[in-house]
């Protein structure tokens, strides 16, 4: 099984390209920085992301061309597909890319444009209460006061 789940950022604006002939077809490229669950080289100064190359044909592409620009937080899923080209100075340079299959958007519209957290949950805030809105990690904050027996778990 050739299965890819992704959830990342943008780095850049998608590359639009159409092919030629009668039934043209948009092909988009971009790549996501997608963090990674260990932070142990933060320290070292080492990377804490991968950049994945992904290539989307059809009607994901037009979704890309669309509503997808740098910094766009994205959940894709797709398949890898490995391939080769000679390079114009006759060099064999091997390639891999995410052939997109779906994607959507992995956070609301507020907190892409700065007025949210970062989160894609749906808050059961109430003005002038935090309980119910996610934090920066994706959980929600539970209020001073509440005992644990109010819980749905140990």
């Amino acid at each position: 099984m050739n299965k890819v789940i992704l959830m990342g950022r943008l780095t850049r604006d998608p590359d639009i390209r159409y092919t030629q002939g009668d039934n043209s077809m948009a092909i988009a490229r971009y790549t996501i920085a997608v963090d990674r669950r260990m932070r142990r080289d933060a320290a070292e100064g080492q990377q804490t992301a991968d950049f994945i190359g992904c290539v989307a044909f059809g009607r994901q592409a037009e979704f890309a061309e669309r509503y997808l620009h740098q910094g766009t937080k994205i959940l894709a899923t797709g398949r890898i597909q490995t391939g080769s080209y000679v390079n114009k100075d006759g060099q064999k340079v091997y390639t891999t890319d995410v052939v997109i299959e779906d994607q959507e958007f992995a956070e609301s519209k507020a907190a892409q444009e700065g007025r949210g957290t970062g989160s894609s949950f749906g808050g059961g805030s109430s003005a002038g209460s935090d309980f119910g809105s996610p934090v920066g990690d994706g959980f929600m904050n539970i209020p001073d006061g509440v005992e644990d027996e109010g819980l749905p778990f140990n």
